[in-house]
């Protein structure tokens, strides 16, 4: 009776053909990852470095947008501060973060 157990476990074994190691059993892991990082994580940092590239290339009387919905002139700057000026007579001050657009 112990033998036949034995034989039938060895036989059970040998009818799952889906069991795979190695890398192969990795691989559709691997290729959501590259998938994710191709559609998401790329097209963010790149879109990132836009945002900081225009905010170091501000410069006085250019018309900006805050994150705010705030559309300003820029008055002056001062190092990371910007004063935007939104009216006659009317100045504020944002930091450089804060802007998000330029409008042409």
């Amino acid at each position: 009776m112990f033998m036949t157990l034995l034989y039938a476990q060895a036989d059970s074994a040998a009818a799952q053909p889906g069991r795979q190691g190695g890398l192969l059993g990795f691989l559709p892991i691997i290729i959501m990852f590259v998938i994710l990082y191709l559609l998401i994580f790329r097209p963010q940092q790149r879109k990132q470095k836009e945002i900081v590239k225009m905010r170091s290339e501000l410069q006085k009387n250019e018309k900006v947008v805050t994150n705010g919905g705030i559309i300003g002139t820029i008055y002056s700057i001062k190092g990371d501060v910007v004063v935007l000026k939104v009216a006659d007579n009317v100045k504020i001050e944002v930091t450089k973060s804060a802007i998000a657009n330029k409008i042409k």
